[in-house]
């Protein structure tokens, strides 16, 4: 079974840093792409950044210089380092398994003085 668990959001002032977590089991790790989506309120959810079985990375405009993906494939992670963190970062960011349903549960990142 297939399991992904984020962990890592809270309650940030804007202008600061927060790290996420992702914990990966139930599969072969190495051999996927890890994606982190997020998704505001009335939004749908959009995809923030990738990570290739390369650690090749992806990111969106929105957040590209602010935020950087890692992968530790010793320890089936996947890590979103968030910094210059803005009111418009608010969201449930979540980790997936790209292009799979595996998702993980989400959490929130409240950015907000």
């Amino acid at each position: 079974q297939v399991q992904l668990v984020e962990s890592g959001g809270g309650l940030v002032q804007p202008g600061g840093s927060l790290r996420l977590a992702c914990a990966v089991s139930g599969t072969i790790f190495i051999t996927k792409t890890m994606a982190w989506y997020r998704q505001a309120p009335g939004n749908q959810r959009a995809m923030v950044s990738f990570i290739s079985t390369k650690s090749n990375p992806w990111y969106a405009d929105s957040v590209k210089g602010r935020f950087t993906i890692s992968r530790d494939n010793a320890k089936n992670m996947v890590y979103l380092q968030m910094n210059s963190l803005k009111p418009d970062d608010t969201a449930v960011y979540y980790c997936r398994i790209q292009n799979s349903n595996n998702w993980g549960q989400g959490t929130q990142v409240t950015v907000s003085s």
